[in-house]
């Protein structure tokens, strides 16, 4: 007998596992497939920066969406890790924004005022009062913003939280279940086939599939416009003794350091509009290494740990694409969340279980419909 649920959820990231956990708080069943391993793409290549300033330049329906996920994050871990026993190494590190060049002190400012409407605590620092709390920081730092609420996260573990709660909530999670063809009556979508040969029945459809999104708008007759930006991240391990540690998320000339446990210290990211090309490059690796140890000079001595890519799933303005499929009933799309993903997974899994179920589009998400697209 072929198997029937009321949700399938096409993509086993960050974004389809919390959907699929949020679904079976309210009750509904759900299965969700993915093509590779659950949650082993863009999900656990991300450095876990739950830190929204940097995404935005001020108030609006982006901020809103952002922040109002960012003040999950404080109820929702520790209900995630009772529920799926893995712990999630979330912490409240606090992040510096900081400037090397005096003449960049009046950008830094004019951010400093167009964030200040957002709500999120922020200081102002002279270098030598950033170097203070960041001993690491080169000497030539002359201005930094200190934002304390700044957090950060595992993406791989907060990946395999949501999984492992929405398993223990019921749902039905499958690796290498890759959907290779969707069935409709009308403008219903009654099953998916996946490359076993096997069809699942369902009421509804959530498409979560990140950079590899597009192949369902061709199915379906829709615009999804996502495409692959590659992402190339690397980690250092401190010297036996280390040095004095890293406290906070420090960013800087387009990069960011993130201290992790084992004494290593994450360095990310290029943004590299090559396709779904994985390879690491000599020239992202140098730059990724340069820019570490201008911020930073005492790098220098550390150990390269490991390097990786991730393919985040972007869109022509930065922003996710949430709500209604256009011209389908029973249709959803959760994509496109490109670099903050992680940060969008709590506010993303609430709303899209929440449209699925009562059929109404939630205030929060209302902006962030595909047919923005259109009039472009």
């Amino acid at each position: 007998m072929e198997p029937t649920t009321d949700v399938v959820v096409a993509g086993g990231g960050i974004i389809g596992c919390a959907i699929a956990y949020n679904l079976r708080k309210l009750g509904i069943d759900v299965i969700v497939l993915d093509k590779g391993e659950i949650g082993v793409e863009a999900s656990s290549a991300a450095a876990g920066l739950l830190a929204p300033l940097g995404s935005l330049s001020g108030p609006g329906p982006f901020a809103d969406l952002l922040l109002a996920s960012f003040a999950l994050f404080p109820s929702l871990i520790p209900e995630l890790e009772e529920v799926s026993g893995i712990r999630t190494e979330y912490e409240q590190t606090g992040a510096l924004r900081i400037v090397r060049n005096p003449r960049h002190i009046a950008n830094l400012r004019k951010r400093m005022e167009e964030w200040q409407p957002l709500g999120l605590e922020m200081h102002w620092l002279s270098g030598d009062e950033a170097r203070q709390r960041e001993p690491l920081l080169s000497p030539d730092v002359c201005a930094a913003i200190h934002a304390p609420e700044e957090s950060q996260i595992s993406a791989s573990q907060l990946t395999r939280a949501f999984a492992q709660a929405a398993i223990q909530r019921g749902a039905k999670l499958y690796s290498h279940s890759e959907i290779t063809g969707v069935q409709h009556h009308n403008a219903r979508v009654t099953s998916v086939q996946t490359a076993q040969g096997e069809t699942i029945t369902c009421s509804h459809l959530v498409i979560a599939t990140g950079a590899w999104s597009a192949r369902f708008g061709e199915w379906l007759n829709i615009p999804v416009p996502v495409s692959p930006q590659r992402g190339q991240i690397l980690s250092l391990r401190q010297p036996s003794p280390p040095l004095s540690p890293l406290h906070h998320i420090v960013f800087g000339e387009a990069a960011y350091l993130a201290p992790k446990s084992g004494n290593t210290i994450v360095v990310g990211a290029t943004k590299d509009e090559v396709g779904f090309d994985k390879h690491m490059t000599a020239g992202g690796l140098s730059w990724l290494l340069s820019t570490a140890i201008r911020l930073t000079p005492a790098l220098e001595g550390c150990v390269i740990n490991r390097l990786w890519t991730g393919l985040r799933p972007k869109t022509s303005d930065q922003h996710p694409i949430l709500g209604a499929a256009p011209n389908w009933e029973n249709v959803t799309l959760a994509v496109g969340h490109g670099s903050v993903g992680i940060m969008l997974s709590a506010i993303t899994g609430q709303a899209i279980a929440e449209l699925v179920t009562t059929g109404r589009t939630p205030e929060i998400v209302r902006e962030f419909g595909v047919g923005r697209f259109d009039m472009k």
